[in-house]
């Protein structure tokens, strides 16, 4: 028989109350880790194993380790650590550079190194924590009005709903294609012309953390123009016909063209050419207002890392612009 004894009195802050667990004796012989497991199955064993490394539970007031084999009898107790997940959308005071605001959406330009929605890892300081210190009435709107996303390292403009009505309305606009989306990325290698990619983009075979051109995946296309030739790197303008997660990076990658800078999907680099992160930037979006049903357009200059790299390229190498 297992006791949990909960004591509200020893958590603190948001953090949940103290655990007491008897080890029955049919968990003579298992591990400190195993047997926690088995008698709380509410919990994962990966989170029961981040509390045991934290020296979070303890056997007779000292740490004990995940290793420890119990022989029974003993009492367990564990300080759980909040679970992240519950205290994701948490206003934060953030900067936002916002580019336009009214009573239905709020534009934004989003900086690098800034993640849109709370997930795995990233709990907080996100665009979504932001938003909701930045406009509180956002709580009662699912994910804080966040309808599209930019990966974290990736720069521009995005729309945010402002209420339940303007956040479906702008996802039947995307749904149907009709938000104008497009992007500058700065390609590896040299690009003679623009053209279209139309390949199905899935979760990859083998990284599950990261995306691939699959035959399973889902209808993509990417449509992209020359905007300048810089030797070993082209400027290019991308539009999205869809909308699939690093949709622009996979597609380019496919094709041998891969972002610079890009860590993930960029093998080949251009030499001699460092950039921090994946020189992509949403520097253009379209839309009608959900609600006034007006044509709206907003442009963002290119990020100051950016653009001192295109100055970079452009005195090694004279650039040749596209009309």
């Amino acid at each position: 028989m297992v006791t949990q004894n909960y004591n509200p009195g020893t958590g603190s802050g948001s953090a949940p109350p103290s655990v007491e667990v008897d080890i029955p004796a049919s968990c003579s012989g298992l591990r400190l880790d195993q047997a926690l497991a088995r008698l709380l199955p509410e919990h994962s064993r990966s989170r029961i194993r981040t509390w045991i490394d934290a020296g979070r539970v303890s056997l007779a007031g000292s740490a004990v380790e995940a290793t420890r084999r119990l022989d029974g009898g003993e009492r367990i107790v564990v300080l759980p650590l909040a679970d992240p997940r519950v205290a994701a959308f948490v206003p934060q005071s953030i900067p936002l550079a916002i580019v336009h605001e009214d009573s239905a959406i709020i534009v934004i330009d989003k900086p690098a190194g800034l993640v849109v929605h709370p997930g795995s890892g990233n709990w907080d300081g996100t665009l979504a924590n932001a938003l909701l210190h930045h406009a509180p009435e956002l709580a009662r709107v699912p994910r804080a009005g966040i309808v599209h996303r930019l990966d974290k390292d990736t720069t521009g403009l995005l729309v945010v709903a402002k209420t339940t009505i303007a956040q479906t309305a702008l996802v039947r606009q995307l749904q149907a294609r009709s938000v104008h989306r497009e992007y500058l990325a700065l390609a590896v290698g040299d690009i003679a012309r623009g053209g279209t990619i139309d390949a199905p983009i899935g979760r990859h075979p083998v990284k599950r953390t990261s995306m691939a051109v699959v035959a399973t995946g889902k209808p993509s296309v990417t449509r992209y123009e020359v905007r300048e030739r810089l030797g070993d790197c082209t400027l290019l303008a991308c539009q999205l016909e869809s909308g699939r997660t690093h949709q622009i990076r996979v597609h380019l990658a496919s094709i041998g063209h891969p972002v610079v800078g890009d860590a993930a999907y960029g093998r080949a680099q251009a030499k001699g050419i460092a950039f921090a992160r994946q020189a992509l930037h949403a520097w253009k979006l379209g839309l009608l207002h959900p609600v006034t049903h007006e044509s709206m357009q907003w442009e963002s200059p290119l990020p100051a890392d950016f653009a001192a790299l295109l100055a970079t390229l452009g005195q090694r190498r004279p650039a040749t612009r596209v009309r």
